[in-house]
């Protein structure tokens, strides 16, 4: 996923009694970590939410360091940060991440079922013409078609080289649009290109217009959302912390991500979002 550059974390960020969850620096990443603040909270505990502080190599170094707490992640990115190879399969690339986290004194949490990742997006009306329901029933087609999403597209494996391994598509022209977002999404919808890289948990696809081709042959790494938890903080905190994360991960879906960065589109704070989304799962009070 593409994460844009945030504020360093420089030094300690709150007391050794308050737990610090951290989110990288775009609004989902934050929503989540404010739920993760949410039920920390009703757990009883205090808690900081250092909001959108950068990249990776921002994040994890905080993390190791003791700087924060508790971030969530996507497992596949996170491994492959980490140096590990991860698959489409999801207890195959949480095993490998909680692997390569032992070391480090970092736990991997209870995947979500969640999960944000590389998609292609057709418009209902291409899909019926065409008959396309996965991403292999592209392969005598896609010659004829167009391929909208992000400059690097042409670069990154897991974008225009992935499609073309794994499933021997060779589209007949790309066109450099954003990474994974609105612009993406109008442009499939208008006709400028007639597929569309998107996040699969975009607010866009919510609508009933567009339509999220099967990856059927399992390129994309499995991204599930993914509580990172120091193993020290575990040690002093309790079991209940593991648990209040962990009972978010049982509840959260890939549907609830992209209505709730619907909501935050149209100009609710990740505050607000993560407060409504817990109280309709049940996992805190309304008055909380």
């Amino acid at each position: 996923m593409s994460i844009g550059c945030g504020r360093p974390v420089e030094g300690p960020v709150s007391d050794e009694d308050v737990l610090t969850v951290a989110s990288f620096d775009f609004p989902e990443s934050a929503v989540i970590a404010e739920i993760y603040a949410g039920v920390l909270r009703a757990a009883g505990h205090r808690v900081e939410h250092v909001a959108r502080i950068g990249t990776r190599e921002t994040v994890f170094p905080a993390l190791e360091k003791g700087l924060i707490d508790v971030v969530p992640e996507y497992a596949g990115s996170a491994l492959e940060f980490l140096g590990g190879e991860p698959t489409a399969e999801t207890s195959a690339t949480h095993d490998a991440l909680a692997d390569a986290l032992a070391a480090r004194g970092i736990e991997a949490l209870a995947p979500a079922t969640a999960q944000n990742r590389n998609g292609l997006v057709v418009t209902d009306r291409t899909a019926t013409e065409l008959e396309l329901r996965s991403i292999s029933d592209l392969v005598d087609v896609a010659p004829d078609l167009t391929l909208g999403g992000p400059p690097e597209c042409p670069d990154r494996p897991l974008c225009l080289p992935g499609f073309e391994e794994a499933y021997d598509l060779s589209f007949g022209d790309f066109v450099p649009l954003d990474a994974g977002g609105p612009v993406t999404a109008e442009a499939v919808r208008r006709g400028l290109v007639d597929i569309g890289v998107l996040f699969t948990t975009d607010a866009s696809l919510d609508e009933h217009d567009l339509l999220l081709l099967v990856d059927d042959r399992g390129l994309q790494p499995a991204e599930n959302v993914t509580p990172l938890i120091r193993s020290d903080v575990v040690q002093v905190f309790g079991s209940d912390v593991t648990d209040a994360l962990e009972a978010v991960s049982e509840a959260l879906t890939t549907d609830d991500l992209r209505a709730m960065n619907a909501e935050i589109g149209s100009g609710r704070t990740p505050v607000q979002v993560a407060h409504e989304w817990l109280v309709r799962k049940g996992l805190i009070d309304d008055a909380a």
